[in-house]
This record gives structure tokens, C-alpha cells and sequence, in this order.
């Protein structure tokens, strides 16, 4: 049986996944056109078709991984708190997306060096705010908007330490509770802090 090549946006979304994974795995040095074709299962030349440089390669990494993103900060269940739906958000991408993160983390920093990719991360990071903002503020959170930057700071951080930092020593358990934890901490200061209440 042979294997189902994709073609169009399926093609450029399965160039992306190849490279985030490789990113992920190997470092930006990892990276280059020829082993996405090898990684993704495609054809020589089709990643160089798709995206010519190594900057649009880059960008398309960030940009696939903001397109999974969006569809996390979903709006709330009713029937979890909001501690409990942050929680489960953070936790979930730990666990089911590491290769996202290692691989965000590392675009970060080269982000830096590259006007243009710093450009991609810097819209993508305030589309995710806004969303947390929006999500903050149908669980009631006062100024969710001015809330959302800091409190999505504060996940970053407890994400890159469960996957790069001392965090990965942690038990499944031992994270989620210092999850919620920080999180119960952060949202109760930010309610108190309600001038209306």
C-alpha cells in the first residue's frame, strides 16, 4: 500500500508539522528544506516549492503552531471553573504538544536575529492575548484584557520549565497541582484586585 501524498494546504500544513518536529528534535541547525522532504514523506524539492527560504520556513512553523493555539483557548465549559479550565489548558499542552513548545522556544530566541520571524511571533502572541482576554472576561475577571498579558507570561513560564527546565523532572501529578496552584494564586489576586468589589 502506498502512502497518501498530500497535496495543496495539506501538503503546506504537513511541511509545517515536519518542521516544527524537527526544530523540536534537532535544533534550528536540524533544519533544512531537504529534511523537512525526508521527515514530512514528500517529495525532494516540495518543501523548497512551497516555502523557498529558510525565513518562510521559519514563519511557517510559527504560523501553524499559532493555528493549533487558537483552537485551545476555546471559550469555557460551564461546567469547569475557571481555575480548573486554565489548568487543564496548560497541563494538556504539556502533555500532548512538547514538540510545539521546544520548538517555540527556539524560534523565540532566533526571533531575535530576524526581524521578520520576531514580526510573526509578536502577532500571534497578541492574537493568543486577546483570546485570553476574551476568556478571562466571560469568567469574570475584571480588566481581562490588561489581565491576559500577564497571566499568559506567567503559563509560558510554567510550560517552558515542564518541558525544558527543572520542571521535567516533575510527576504528571506533581506539575498539575503546581499548576493549579499558580493558577488559583493569580486569578484570586486578580479578582481582589477588582477596584469594584
Amino acid at each position: 500500500m502506498t502512502k497518501q501524498v498530500p497535496l495543496g494546504s495539506d501538503r503546506r500544513d504537513a511541511i509545517a508539522d515536519a518542521a516544527i518536529r524537527l526544530v523540536a528534535e534537532r535544533g534550528l541547525r536540524g533544519l533544512t528544506h531537504r529534511a523537512v522532504d525526508t521527515a514530512a514523506g514528500l517529495p525532494p524539492g516540495s518543501t523548497s516549492y512551497y516555502l523557498r527560504t529558510r525565513s518562510a520556513l521559519l514563519t511557517a512553523c510559527v504560523n501553524r503552531m499559532l493555528e493549533r493555539d487558537m483552537t485551545l483557548v476555546a471559550p469555557p465549559e460551564a461546567t469547569l471553573s475557571p481555575v480548573e479550565l486554565v489548568t487543564a489548558m496548560v497541563v494538556g499542552l504539556a502533555a500532548e504538544r512538547p514538540a510545539d513548545l521546544l520548538a517555540r522556544y527556539e524560534l523565540s530566541l532566533e526571533a531575535s536575529r530576524q526581524p521578520e520571524l520576531r514580526a510573526a511571533i509578536d502577532t500571534g502572541g497578541r492574537q493568543l492575548r486577546v483570546l485570553l482576554g476574551q476568556l478571562l472576561a466571560s469568567l469574570g475577571v475584571p480588566d481581562a484584557e490588561a489581565a491576559a498579558w500577564p497571566l499568559a507570561a506567567m503559563l509560558d513560564g510554567l510550560l517552558y520549565d515542564r518541558v525544558a527546565g527543572a520542571g521535567t523532572t516533575l510527576s504528571d501529578e506533581a506539575f498539575e497541582a503546581g499548576v493549579r496552584r499558580t493558577v488559583t494564586a493569580v486569578l484570586d489576586g486578580l479578582v481582589k484586585d477588582d477596584p469594584s468589589r
